[in-house]
């Protein structure tokens, strides 16, 4: 439990935020609040300072944040160490993915996985894009599933797919009965946006700043699926892989809209740690996983059982 709170205040520090922080480590924003007053307490010592907003670290919140990374990455690396050690015989892999790569898609993967190699035991785990990064270079998790992979000295990417983006809308929006639509078309319309620190926000924001447009960002979100939420109330437009609104569309919730000028793709690809050998397990899922792109999830029912009419019913925790 104390090496589970230092992993919680890293994160909460590392976020610049307690809910963020709650979300990644899949518990309430208040029960992350409680750990980090419980060090505190352990400590005597203040080890943020909450008046300022955000909250900064004191001076011995920065000295504890810097040891608790330490030890954090040094007990994943004895796990990645004994992992390795046992995976060859016991055929187990972890595998972190961020909640946008479509959980029907998967779940229709891993029974095909496990029909495939039934001895194998792969742990399939949903979380924050970043969270997805930090497992993987932290031992936690064999293989990461991301979108805009990108390598450094720790990891390496294997490609995967590519995914076309496509604009969604309310189906009684204006532009929502046309097959194609220019880039231009969209010029004034109110966008519902991803976070600024997100890639795919960077992706979409140069693509509208090189064709000349310009939208009206009416709400941002860290997730897909409460995006999708806040198009099904007609709060606004925006660009979104076409993968993942296939149940909404199919439904009537939504509409998409192909563009006829530009081309946007969001490339998924699957990370690894450099310096870690897979083991026969995880070469097999990934060999499986890239010839299985064109796998299509099954009917699922709708993740949202009861209609929304305003933005306070969105659900927020949803990544």
């Amino acid at each position: 439990m104390q090496l589970r709170a230092l992993r919680i205040f890293c994160d909460v520090v590392r976020r610049r935020s307690f809910s963020r922080a709650a979300d990644d480590n899949g518990m309430s924003q208040s029960s992350a609040s409680q750990v980090v007053h419980q060090l505190e307490e352990q400590l005597g010592v203040q080890l943020l300072d909450r008046s300022k907003r955000p909250f900064v670290l004191t001076a011995e919140g920065q000295r504890y944040y810097d040891g608790c990374r330490q030890i954090v990455r040094q007990y994943a690396k004895l796990v990645d160490e004994v992992r390795t050690l046992h995976d060859e015989t016991a055929g187990r892999l972890n595998v972190a993915s961020i909640y946008s790569v479509g959980l029907a898609h998967m779940s229709a993967f891993m029974r095909k996985f496990s029909a495939a190699y039934p001895d194998a035991q792969v742990r399939l785990e949903y979380l924050h894009p970043n969270r997805v990064v930090e497992a993987v270079e932290n031992g936690e998790a064999d293989l990461g599933l991301v979108s805009y992979a990108e390598e450094s000295r720790q990891l390496r990417v294997i490609p995967w797919r590519r995914e076309p983006m496509v604009l969604v809308c309310h189906p009684t929006h204006r532009l929502a009965k046309q097959k194609s639509i220019a880039l231009g078309e969209l010029a004034g319309e109110s966008f519902v946006a991803f976070e600024a620190e997100l890639r795919i926000r960077a992706e979409i924001d140069r693509l509208l700043l090189v064709n000349k447009v310009d939208v009206h960002v009416a709400l941002e979100f860290d997730n897909i699926e409460t995006i999708k939420r806040a198009i099904e109330i007609n709060e606004g437009i925006s660009l979104l892989p076409e993968s993942t609104v296939a149940w909404e569309v199919a439904s009537g919730l939504l509409a998409q809209v192909s563009l006829a000028d530009v081309t946007l793709e969001r490339p998924l690809g699957i990370i690894r740690r450099s310096d870690r050998n897979l083991g026969t397990i995880g070469e097999q899922f990934v060999e499986l996983l890239q010839s299985d792109t064109r796998l299509r999830p099954p009917p699922i029912q709708s993740p949202i059982q009861t209609p929304i009419t305003s933005l306070r019913e969105i659900p927020t925790r949803l990544v």
